[in-house]
């Protein structure tokens, strides 16, 4: 069925040119390597990391994770990007779901106990959002995480993004159904 509205942001836009990597706020966002995959283990043996994104991993499943991202961005439905600070991989930033028709997507993102108060999350939300308005096009870009994670709140909040509501009973997590806060930024913000 055709649509009536023209596409935000045309099909194969991203799948036409190569992931960046951006420096920007202190902090560099690349593609995720193979090499990366002790840290993607360190990060889901986390405890933190494992309540918040309600999963561990296994070496072949981070291998498998890693592996997955460049698929994801030439089938443009999500773009992963490792956190460097001082050269080295220090988190996690994604697009975990992309709706380019829409101009829509959603982010994700955990920072290594190490560099947590440094404000990295927020640097890199801030580094992939001014990304995704000025050259990916994109309109509008959501944040959503449990009303229990005050930080992930805090971080959301300081890039931006404005609280527009609560999804009740949205997340499943290992301790039960999570209310979702969730939070967005438009390009015209």
């Amino acid at each position: 069925m055709p649509s009536l509205a023209t596409p935000a942001v045309p099909s194969g836009a991203m799948a036409a040119a190569a992931q960046p990597s951006i420096d920007a706020n202190g902090v560099r966002l690349r593609p995720w390597r193979p090499d990366d995959r002790e840290v993607v283990l360190a990060a889901y043996a986390d405890p933190a990391i494992q309540r918040w994104h309600a999963r561990s991993m296994t070496a072949l499943e981070a291998d498998a994770w890693i592996a997955s991202w460049p698929g994801r961005w030439s089938g443009e439905s999500g773009a992963g990007f490792a956190v460097e600070l001082s050269g080295a991989v220090v988190g996690q930033i994604s697009l975990r779901r992309i709706d380019l028709a829409e101009g829509l997507a959603e982010v994700s993102y955990w920072v290594l106990p190490t560099a947590r108060g440094a404000g990295v999350a927020g640097r890199a939300l801030g580094a992939l959002t001014d990304w995704s308005f000025g050259s990916l096009g994109l309109h509008r870009i959501e944040v959503c995480h449990s009303t229990a994670n005050p930080a992930s709140c805090a971080v959301a909040s300081r890039a931006g993004f404005a609280l527009e509501g609560t999804k009740r009973g949205e997340a499943k997590h290992a301790d039960g159904w999570h209310d979702m806060h969730l939070h967005a930024r438009l390009a015209t913000d």
